[in-house]
């Protein structure tokens, strides 16, 4: 009686084992669209309310349209552009009650974190310092205006780490999204890097020292530097 065959041996796996389908995409031509229509805005070469034309642009840059569309959905997404009916998509104009509302907001956040900061752990704390030295860096490197903003933004948004909560984080991050443009274009026109460093370096110290609560402790200084913000914006961009 011949023997009954058992299972078939398994198939032997592809080169590079299980994992060999998997691919990782070289940087895409939407994603250096993108990153070459935020820095133009970023630098001011468009400004506030500029259209952004599918076919003009296209051609600019040597792309099909269909790959601006796709980036300028990405600039839409970010809040450095918006998109209207019948209008098409322009860069993004702040207006006057939003920089109110969001520079709020940030007070309620930023403001938590400030006063976590007694109980905050050695690494949260280090990250705050870590977060200005490296916006100082960029100051004295003579960064452009997007890597400027990212780690001015990347500063505040350490203070709400402080708290250690990972919603109030993201609620930070979305708020920062929201004013980035509005503060590089104020960078750009008042030149104030450095003096915004100074006063993010005297906050650091008073966290540091200990000084939390009170008009002359981080607390106060904290929120006399989110409101100088909200009139700077709105002052400097004469927003309505």
């Amino acid at each position: 009686m011949p023997p009954v065959p058992g299972p078939p041996a398994p198939a032997a796996p592809p080169p590079g084992g299980r994992f060999a389908s998997l691919r990782v995409e070289h940087t895409s031509t939407v994603e250096r669209v993108a990153a070459e229509l935020r820095r133009a805005v970023f630098e001011g070469e468009l400004e506030s309310g500029t259209p952004l034309r599918e076919l003009a642009l296209a051609e600019s840059l040597g792309v099909s349209r269909p790959t601006v569309r796709e980036a300028l959905a990405v600039l839409v997404t970010e809040g450095l552009a918006t998109r209207e009916p019948h209008r098409g998509v322009s860069v993004a104009t702040p207006r006057a009650a939003s920089v109110r509302d969001v520079c709020r907001a940030r007070w309620v956040l930023e403001g938590a974190g400030v006063r976590a900061w007694p109980e905050a752990d050695d690494a949260r704390r280090r990250r705050v310092r870590t977060t200005l030295e490296a916006y100082t860096a960029a100051i004295a490197d003579g960064a452009s205006y997007e890597q400027l903003n990212e780690r001015h933004l990347a500063f505040h948004v350490s203070l709400v780490e402080l708290t250690g909560s990972p919603r109030l984080v993201q609620m930070a991050e979305a708020l920062m999204d929201e004013l980035k443009l509005a503060l590089a274009q104020v960078d750009r026109l008042l030149r104030n890097a450095h003096d915004e460093a100074e006063s993010h370096a005297a906050l650091v110290d008073l966290l540091e020292a200990g000084s939390i609560e009170g008009d002359d402790g981080a607390e106060g200084f904290l929120r006399r530097h989110l409101e100088d913000a909200e009139r700077e914006i709105i002052e400097a961009l004469r927003l309505e």
